[in-house]
């Protein structure tokens, strides 16, 4: 449906177009959440698998405790991510530039975060920081391979 204004058309949605338009947006969003959950649940358990291996591999727990520290990094990292993202899609922006301010300080903060968990187990908690770091990466590969390969399932 349109309505001519002056020498313009302007398009209008009925409706039950909006309605439409509504619940694809809602099963967009609920599609992502569960993605995200997907993904956690992913790393949880690569990491827990990680930490065993390590464990068998070098038989002290400081090790595994190492990997098993990374690994929970960057679920905090993921988690952060997701919840911040369902909190940006339950209050839009009005503005693009609102929004890209928003998105910056979102990669901030879980940018900081990291680094401050990183330095508290490197400096405060002494674990060995080759595993530390191998736990970590083995849990950020995942979080993006995962994300791919779920879509892709899903």
């Amino acid at each position: 449906m349109s309505k001519v204004v002056g020498d313009a058309h302007q398009h209008c949605l009925t409706p039950p177009e909006n309605a439409a338009i509504i619940l694809a947006v809602l099963d967009v969003e609920a599609k992502e959440k569960k993605l995200a959950r997907q993904g956690i649940l992913l790393q949880v358990v690569a990491t827990l698998f990680g930490a065993s291996i390590a464990y068998s591999i070098k038989g002290t727990p400081q090790f595994a405790i190492a990997v098993l520290s990374g690994g929970a990094i960057s679920i905090v990292n993921a988690t952060l991510l997701a919840w911040r993202m369902s909190r940006a899609a339950l209050h839009p922006a009005q503005e693009a530039h609102h929004q890209l301010r928003l998105m910056y300080f979102y990669a901030a903060e879980r940018y900081l975060v990291v680094v401050l968990l990183l330095c508290i187990c490197f400096a405060v908690l002494k674990l060995s920081p080759l595993a530390l770091l191998g736990g970590f990466v083995m849990g950020q590969a995942l979080m993006l391979a995962g994300r791919l390969f779920l879509r892709r399932i899903g």
